[in-house]
């Protein structure tokens, strides 16, 4: 009999285990399986990426400012340069005929300068001299007129005086005349020798482009052309022949184009990490220099400011960084890569970025309010204000969301000013799973590699 009521009482017991187990399995079949995170506290960094090429601070394009045949090229690609040295002559027989002759027309107009200011002088020593004349025959004059009212002398003798003191007064005129007459061909003498002055300038500048020299301390880097081919000047739209390229590589900078959605981001002086693809496993130190102010169309190259229409097209700001220490064997024009740190953060709060997600204000409210069961109220079409937050699990394993402030975004993780505390557990994903789910909803935990979902 005891045996009997220990196998009803155990089929009993295994009954109910069994129906426990039971109801166990089904609450778990509805739950949702999501994979959670800590919130941390951590150093934070981020960080903008930009592609562009190695080039020199300071290099000049030497290109042809008369047209001619090389004559000579001194220099080849690579060649150390001081400022002065002679890098390319063009052939200068005719400018340098043009200032020979010049010179000569220059020295003869200062001869006949020279000419005129001599009888510029002879002409003002004649007209001294008859001035002087006219003063003694202006007194003779003065003396017979007096005598003659007096009847002191003849008639004959006045008229003398009179004739001589007209003669007198009419030689000074012919002097002085002669005087200004001999002061404009001075002047024009002078005039004359001004303008074979500026045409011996003129024909001098002619003959010395067909000399370049370096304009600073540097090295050559491009040498497009060779000894006896002809090189022209540019005209309007026309370039003209490039003779060569001088760089000074005493400081190397990379150039690279920042999207226009990071460059609020950027800002001078920030440390830079470049990556150069011809020295791989190297990184160089370098800091923000530059930020240009026109956008660059991406897919032309053009400033919008040169641009005539309007585009929606993708666009990048030029940057331009220093490198710190750069090798000596780095070239222009070399792939680069910068990694431009545009902020940093000691010990502060982070999450996951992939934690954090959108809600509807109102469903948000509603689901709070109501458990995590109502749903958007229908009916009205109010416009909608969207926040951002994670997903906290409380130990009861029933989710909340909960509105956070952020700050700096790293490569990974995000900064939390506020919002959630220190080691709370959020939901991470997967992502289908933090776009649908809703407050007060319970879950399942499983952070197991096989399970989780990319974002």
């Amino acid at each position: 009999m005891k045996v009997k009521k220990l196998l009803l009482l155990a089929g009993a017991l295994v009954l109910v285990l069994a129906i426990v187990g039971f109801s166990v399995n089904q609450t778990q079949k509805n739950l949702v399986t999501v994979q959670t995170g800590k919130v941390a506290r951590q150093d934070l960094a981020s960080f903008v990426s930009a592609s562009g090429e190695i080039k020199p601070k300071t290099y000049v394009n030497v290109g042809a400012n008369a047209m001619g045949r090389i004559l000579r090229l001194p220099v080849k690609e690579g060649d150390r340069v001081k400022a002065g040295d002679i890098v390319a002559q063009l052939e200068n027989v005719q400018p340098a005929a043009d200032v020979a002759l010049q010179r000569s027309t220059l020295l003869s107009s200062e001869t006949d300068t020279k000419a005129q200011e001599a009888a510029l002088k002879t002409a003002m020593a004649v007209l001294n001299s008859s001035k002087a004349d006219l003063v003694r025959t202006k007194q003779e004059y003065d003396r017979a007129e007096s005598l003659y009212k007096n009847q002191l002398i003849a008639k004959a003798d006045y008229d003398v005086k009179k004739s001589a003191y007209d003669v007198a007064v009419a030689t000074v005129e012919q002097n002085d005349a002669r005087v200004v007459q001999t002061k404009a061909q001075l002047d024009s003498s002078k005039e004359h020798e001004k303008q074979a002055q500026a045409q011996l300038t003129r024909s001098s500048d002619v003959l010395s482009k067909t000399v370049y020299r370096a304009p600073f301390d540097g090295v050559v880097t491009s040498l497009p052309v060779r000894e006896g081919e002809m090189v022209v000047m540019g005209i309007q739209n026309s370039l003209g022949s490039t003779l060569m390229t001088i760089a000074d590589l005493s400081v190397i900078t990379a150039e690279v184009q920042v999207d226009e959605t990071d460059i609020v981001n950027v800002k001078l002086r920030q440390s830079v990490d470049v990556t150069i693809d011809a020295i791989p496993g190297k990184v160089f130190k370098g800091e923000v220099t530059q930020i240009g102010d026109n956008a660059i169309i991406r897919s032309s190259g053009l400033a919008t400011s040169q641009s005539t229409t309007g585009s929606q097209e993708a666009k990048d700001f030029k940057v331009t960084v220093t490198l710190t220490d750069p090798p000596q064997d780095l070239r222009p024009g070399l792939s680069a890569t910068a990694k431009i740190t545009t902020g940093t953060r000691n010990a502060t709060l982070t999450i996951p970025i992939q934690a954090l997600t959108i809600r509807d204000k109102a469903d948000v409210e509603a689901a709070n309010s109501k458990g995590g069961t109502a749903a958007p109220v229908a009916g009205t079409k109010a416009r909608k204000e969207e926040i951002q937050g994670v997903f906290l699990v409380h130990p009861n394993r029933k989710i909340e969301f909960c509105k956070v402030e952020t700050g700096l975004t790293g490569t990974t993780e995000i900064e939390v000013k506020s919002g959630v505390n220190e080691n709370d557990e959020i939901i991470t994903g997967s992502y289908k799973v933090l776009r649908t789910i809703r407050s007060g909803t319970s879950v399942k935990v499983d952070n197991s590699s096989g399970v989780k979902e990319a974002s």
